[in-house]
C-alpha cells in the first residue's frame, strides 16, 4: 500500500478487529485491489491504541489514531492519558480518536464520558492533532463540549444526524464522514446529508468490521468496501466517482496532514 494521492482512503477502520497480522495483511491486500491506498486504523481503548500504532508501523499506507471510546471512558485514569499522549507522538499517529459521547448504550456513566471527552480534547489541542468524534444520541452535549475547544479541527465519524446537525457541524469547520449506511434502502436522512455536505468537507469510511454496505450486508465489513460508499455518494451528488475520490483524498491530506 502506498501513499499516492489517487485512489481512496478509508478514513475510519478498526483493523485490530481482524485478528493476526497475516489476516490483516489479507484485508489490506483486498483493499489495494479496490484502489484503497490508505487506511486510518482507529482505536477505542488504550489497548487498541497500542495495536493501532503497531499496525501503522508495520504496514505502509496504514495510519493510526489513539484514544478512548466513550464506552470505555470508565477505564480511563491519569496514567491512561499519559500513555495516550506518549503514543500520540508516534510518527504515523494522525489523530486522537475515536472519542466523544454515546448516550444510546451508556456503557460508561454520562458524566464520566463528558470528563474523558474533555480530557482527550485537551490532549488533542496540546499536541495539535485533529479529533475523530463519536456522537450517538448526544448531539447537544457533543456540540456544547466541542464549543469550548474552538481551536480544534476534526471529523464527525459515521455521521448519523440530519441536515440541521450537519449545518451545525460544518459551521464549526469540522468534516463529516459518511459510512456504508448511506447505501441502505432506508438511508433517506443520511442520503439527504450526503447530497447536502460539500465535497470539500466530506470524508468516507467503512467503520469496518461494522456497517457493511449493500450488497454485502450480513458479512463482515472491510476497507475494500469504502469504494461502495464513494460510488453511492457520487450517485447522490450526480458526479463521477473520480470526483468523490479526488476530493476525499484531498480532505484526508488536509485534515490529517497525510502526504
Amino acid at each position: 500500500m502506498d501513499k499516492k494521492k489517487s485512489g481512496l482512503t478509508d478514513s475510519h477502520a478498526h483493523l485490530d478487529s481482524f485478528g493476526t497480522d497475516s489476516k490483516i495483511e489479507k484485508v489490506i491486500t483486498r483493499a489495494l485491489d479496490n484502489d484503497v491506498t490508505r487506511i486510518i486504523t482507529v482505536a477505542d481503548s488504550l489497548e487498541s491504541s497500542y495495536r493501532a500504532v503497531e499496525l501503522a508501523q508495520k504496514f505502509s499506507g496504514v495510519y493510526a489514531s489513539v484514544g478512548a471510546h466513550p464506552h470505555n471512558a470508565k477505564e480511563v485514569n491519569p496514567d491512561t492519558l499519559k500513555e495516550l499522549e506518549r503514543l500520540a507522538k508516534e510518527p504515523k499517529v494522525v489523530a486522537i480518536g475515536e472519542i466523544g459521547l454515546d448516550y444510546y448504550k451508556n456503557h460508561s456513566p454520562r458524566l464520566v464520558q463528558q470528563k474523558v471527552f474533555n480530557q482527550q480534547l485537551e490532549l488533542a489541542d496540546k499536541l495539535k492533532l485533529p479529533v475523530i468524534v463519536h456522537d450517538r444520541d448526544a448531539d447537544k452535549d457533543v456540540i456544547g463540549i466541542l464549543g469550548k475547544h474552538r481551536n480544534l479541527k476534526g471529523v464527525f465519524h459515521c455521521f448519523s444526524g440530519d441536515v440541521s446537525l450537519a449545518q451545525t457541524v460544518l459551521a464549526m469547520n469540522f468534516y463529516i464522514s459518511i459510512a456504508g449506511t448511506v447505501t441502505f434502502k432506508n438511508a433517506g436522512i443520511l442520503a439527504d446529508v450526503a447530497k447536502y455536505v460539500p465535497l470539500t468537507k466530506l470524508l468516507i469510511e467503512t467503520d469496518s468490521p461494522y456497517l457493511t454496505p449493500h450488497p454485502h450486508r450480513g458479512r463482515k465489513n472491510e476497507p475494500a468496501h469504502v469504494r461502495l460508499v464513494a460510488e453511492k455518494i457520487a450517485e447522490l451528488k450526480g458526479v463521477d466517482v473520480s470526483v468523490v475520490e479526488a476530493s476525499t483524498q484531498e480532505n484526508v491530506q488536509l485534515l490529517f496532514a497525510i502526504r
